[in-house]
């Protein structure tokens, strides 16, 4: 399953809620060349790596999808999907849009969620009170959020962020539907 949508959208606090509220639902963590946030934690968050590696794991053909985004490398390697897999889970991504139609262009299982914002204004004022961006990066952040709202219609599903505690409840209810296909 892969959860993903326009920057400041919300994903990465539904994503958290979703682990702390349904620990059967296992999600990969993806690997990012970008500095830790406060409070982030490398393994957890992401596997923080130096450009250098994650470049050579490029080369390696190590990536089930990557992309460069506001100067940074993120990407989810195969290898923790296959752990994952592994150990019999179903696997989460929280992944970025163009991640997202890399690996539905390779594959053609999955089940795709795209997070949208209540409005645009909304995205904005997100985005702006995180703090963590400058000005600059603010706007570009925005325009290129207005061109990932254009691929909605690409996903399985599509929901939008006004209330937290609803959106995470609209998404449980999602999986909750999907698991109860696959057992049927």
């Amino acid at each position: 399953m892969i959860i993903s949508g326009p920057s400041g959208v919300g994903k990465g606090s539904i994503c958290n809620i979703l682990r702390a509220q349904c620990p059967e639902i296992v999600f990969a963590v993806s690997a990012t060349t970008r500095k830790p946030r406060a409070g982030e934690i490398h393994g957890v968050n992401y596997y923080f790596l130096e450009k250098d590696d994650f470049l050579q794991k490029i080369k390696n053909g190590e990536f089930l999808e990557w992309a460069q985004v506001y100067g940074n490398y993120y990407g989810t390697l195969h290898s923790e999907v296959d752990r994952l897999r592994d150990n019999g889970h179903d696997v989460v991504l929280e992944i970025d849009v163009q991640g997202a139609m890399q690996i539905k262009k390779a594959s053609s299982d999955g089940i795709y969620i795209f997070i949208l914002p209540p409005s645009f204004d909304e995205l904005k004022r997100r985005i702006i009170s995180r703090g963590s961006e400058d000005a600059k990066t603010i706007e570009l952040r925005l325009a290129k959020a207005a061109g990932e709202m254009n691929c909605a219609g690409e996903y399985d599903y599509q929901v939008i962020n006004d209330v937290l505690a609803n959106t995470v409840e609209q998404i449980k209810k999602i999986i909750l539907d999907i698991k109860r296909q696959q057992v049927c």
